[in-house]
């Protein structure tokens, strides 16, 4: 996978420190929703000039994104193609293996009318939804990297660049127990796009917007870029990076888990009869 425009942000700002970890806890979150543990991890850094402080700023954070998630950074490729970047610009992509015993695959095959949708809070944007963020905060605010965001008290680059939350260390000992149907990573698409993945046929989610507070970075950008909330649905996260669907008789003890790892977790849903998402 890879980091999409959130590096446009980095350029900008000449931030690079934070999107090597993104990179790592974007890939392991996504087989995590097999229930996967993390093994190894390859990284791809293409440039067209060479900065040896910037590809040392980036490897840097890739290698600290291993260690936070235990896999080990095994190598790499750092290919340099002149006039195939713009100066100051480069790609990053990334490769992540890991392990699961067959028995304990999580297909969503488990999933039933009645369990419950338990949300884990996002740090952000994550890495999706950065075209669109981007064109509302630096072309229709007219906001820079080093100016305040508004309502949050950070400045752009540190709203902008908040790191993608790697949800492993908080979950993997919740999969071990057994106690979680399935688990979907909202990324790209938002929930409508990525819970319906993991339920199978004649299943549908409600989802209880009523449940958490929308965090600021989001109403910001809504306001500013005059979106519906279909269109924020569809492409942001809106402050739910991971969903684990439950039995509701593991729901509590699920949350208090969760919560005692530093997560925000509540009871946002359902599983109902149907097809898709809707709210309710």
């Amino acid at each position: 996978d890879g980091v999409g425009t959130k590096l446009k942000v980095a350029f900008l700002s000449g931030r690079h420190g934070t999107v090597g970890r993104d990179l790592v806890n974007h890939c392991v979150n996504d087989i995590l929703v097999q229930g996967a543990r993390p093994l190894f991890f390859l990284d791809y850094l293409a440039v067209g000039v060479m900065d040896e402080d910037v590809v040392t700023e980036v490897v840097a954070g890739v290698a600290l994104g291993c260690r936070e998630n235990g896999c080990a950074l095994l190598g790499g490729e750092t290919a340099q193609m002149p006039d195939f970047y713009a100066a100051g610009e480069y790609d990053l992509a990334g490769f992540v293996v890991g392990v699961v015993e067959r028995d304990r695959v999580l297909d969503g095959s488990a999933v039933r009318v009645g369990d419950l949708l338990v949300g884990i809070a996002s740090t952000g944007l994550h890495t999706n939804g950065y075209t669109l963020a981007r064109r509302v905060v630096f072309d229709q605010l007219g906001l820079g990297p080093d100016d305040p965001f508004p309502t949050t008290g950070q400045s752009v680059a540190d709203e902008l660049l908040r790191a993608h939350r790697s949800y492993v260390r908080s979950l993997l000992p919740i999969l071990e127990g057994g106690r979680v149907h399935a688990l979907a990573h909202i990324t790209g698409g938002g929930i409508p796009g990525n819970l319906p993945r993991v339920l199978g046929p004649g299943l549908g989610a409600v989802v209880r917007r009523d449940s958490w507070e929308l965090s600021p970075v989001f109403g910001v950008l809504q306001r500013a870029g005059s979106l519906s909330l279909e269109e924020m649905d569809r492409v942001f996260n809106m402050g739910v990076g991971m969903i684990a669907i439950v039995h509701p008789a593991h729901a509590d003890g699920v949350i208090d888990s969760l919560r005692s790892e530093g997560e925000t977790a509540w009871i946002m849903g359902e599983i109902e009869a149907g097809q898709g998402v809707r709210y309710g």
